[in-house]
């Protein structure tokens, strides 16, 4: 982990357990991270405001900009941060949320893909 605030986590990987046959990182390998990074960031928030959870991925996309050739790195954060309180709010009601979060793809001082991902949180209610 390179970091992890409220706004967001940043998680890096290395090329060489993730390479694929071009000696490029594996687009599930990419994809994976990214997935990690936006689930990270929902459980940390929602652990902070004491909210007992469990967190499934929805749904995801990745577009892949540019190949990969060395270790990268995959920043989370709200697609949109003002859906926060609004998702709370129906975790709390009815024991089930979606949210949607949103990262960058990086590697080499450049953005080379973004992910988007609909999480849904079980908890809250019961």
């Amino acid at each position: 982990m390179l970091g992890a605030s409220d706004r967001e986590v940043r998680l890096a990987a290395p090329l060489a357990p993730n390479i694929n046959h071009r000696e490029t990182a594996f687009g599930g390998s990419v994809a994976a991270l990214a997935i990690l990074a936006a689930w990270s960031l929902l459980h940390l928030r929602l652990q902070a405001a004491g909210i007992a959870h469990r967190l499934v991925i929805q749904r995801s996309t990745v577009d892949y900009e540019r190949p990969i050739a060395g270790a990268f790195t995959a920043r989370a954060a709200l697609a949109s941060p003002a859906s926060w309180g609004p998702f709370l709010k129906l975790l709390e009601r009815r024991g089930k949320a979606r949210i949607a979060v949103a990262a960058t793809l990086e590697y080499d001082g450049a953005i080379v893909g973004r992910f988007e991902g609909d999480f849904v949180a079980l908890g809250g209610a019961s």
